[in-house]
């Protein structure tokens, strides 16, 4: 018997090429604060969202999971039941377990606000998400909360989306919130970021970069080289990961 199935309490992370992942090391120190020798998480690291049901059915003693790239929005089909917030976002990144029923919740909704509003000033009215994947939605979402009018900008745009080739002088003037959901500058590759014209960003500008592996990708580095404010995605997923706790334990 495997050291995880003697634990009452495990709870696991869904995605792709996860090894660096925040949340393992996160909630096992968790655990390990709150003296929850019970409790467990780990990495089920998975080629196709088409696994899921499987990791269900033999691992019965799951009581929860955090969900990540690419799967946010693949999931979805595969789980008993949606959180009203988590379906009006269309993205789910935490799922409890109960009674055999997979529940889908949204917590990076939560982490966002939290970690972006501290940040924002009155001239903050207009936003560029670059990247179009599971996160981008909850970030448009919130967004949309604060009443601050948003563009997706894709390497693939659909209709009402932005290129990165279509970024003017006129764009980058008016929208001053840019926000990087792409995994562009992710460790080990740390040295690429988003294609944007950094040379037109000012200190009215401020940055927000989901990434926090490392503390400050090459992104960030050009915004604050040219004034801006900075944030990276260290404080919404410590802020999402304990929305995640409080759901699995209420």
């Amino acid at each position: 018997m495997e050291e995880t199935d003697k634990k009452t309490h495990r709870y696991g992370l869904i995605g792709r090429n996860i090894s660096y992942s925040f949340s393992r090391g996160y909630f096992t120190e968790k655990f390990s604060q709150l003296g929850l020798n019970t409790h467990s998480y780990e990495n089920f690291d998975i080629d196709t969202i088409d696994l899921f049901p499987d990791i269900l059915q033999q691992n019965k003693n799951i009581s929860g999971f955090n969900v990540t790239i690419p799967y946010k929005e693949q999931i979805i089909p595969f789980l008993s039941k949606i959180e009203a917030e988590a379906k009006a976002i269309g993205a789910v990144n935490t799922i409890k377990i109960v009674k055999n029923q997979s529940i889908g919740y949204n917590t990076d909704a939560y982490g966002f606000y939290k970690s972006i509003a501290p940040h924002l000033e009155n001239h903050h009215k207009n936003a560029l998400i670059l990247g179009t994947g599971g996160a981008s939605k909850a970030i448009s979402y919130v967004l949309s909360k604060l009443g601050i009018t948003y563009t997706f900008v894709s390497r693939n745009p659909e209709k009402g989306q932005l290129n990165y080739g279509d970024l003017n002088l006129e764009l980058m003037q008016k929208n001053t919130v840019l926000i990087n959901c792409t995994p562009l500058g992710t460790n080990p590759n740390i040295t690429d970021k988003p294609d944007i014209p950094y040379n037109q960003i000012t200190p009215k500008h401020l940055l927000f970069d989901l990434i926090y592996n490392p503390s400050k990708t090459a992104f960030l580095t050009e915004g604050e080289l040219k004034g801006a404010k900075i944030c990276n995605g260290s404080k919404m997923l410590q802020f999402q990961a304990e929305k995640a706790w409080e759901i699995w334990n209420s």
